[in-house]
């Protein structure tokens, strides 16, 4: 069994909407005094290290603010020189995903702090003749 065995990578990434900026968030999961391995990001932080000492920093920085940090398996190490934008020189794999999704979180964000009852009943099918009188009142 391989040392790395138990150990993810997660990336953590603050909402529009987030009460804290991205140094807050480094300065508190240093605080945190967690064997991790913690790296700057745009969009927030990477943690890397055992599975349960992860999973304790991201429980304990989410209760900061629960609607707007949001948390997102890595597949690669910070560093990992096949992912590392400073070692290939370009925005690495992802990356665009990644930012199309953040354009959706402020309503992830927003659902969260006011969630609604939703109904999954399925419309019932209009019948063709009161399909054709719609059609007919839109042509006035």
């Amino acid at each position: 069994m391989s040392p790395d065995d138990n150990k993810v990578t997660r990336m953590i990434i603050l909402g529009p909407k987030a009460q804290l900026s991205q140094s807050e968030l480094l300065g508190k999961l240093h605080m945190l005094e967690l064997p991790l391995t913690i790296k700057s990001t745009c969009y927030g932080a990477v943690i890397h290290g055992e599975k349960e000492v992860v999973w304790d920093a991201i429980n304990k920085i989410r209760g900061i603010d629960p609607s707007n940090i949001f948390t997102k398996e890595r597949g690669f190490k910070p560093g990992d020189p096949r992912r590392c934008r400073a070692k290939r020189g370009a925005a690495r794999e992802g990356f665009h995903q990644l930012e199309k999704e953040y354009e959706l979180l402020e309503y992830v964000c927003d659902a969260l702090e006011n969630p609604r009852k939703v109904s999954l009943k399925e419309p019932e099918k209009v019948k063709p003749d009161e399909f054709k009188k719609i059609a007919q009142e839109c042509e006035k």
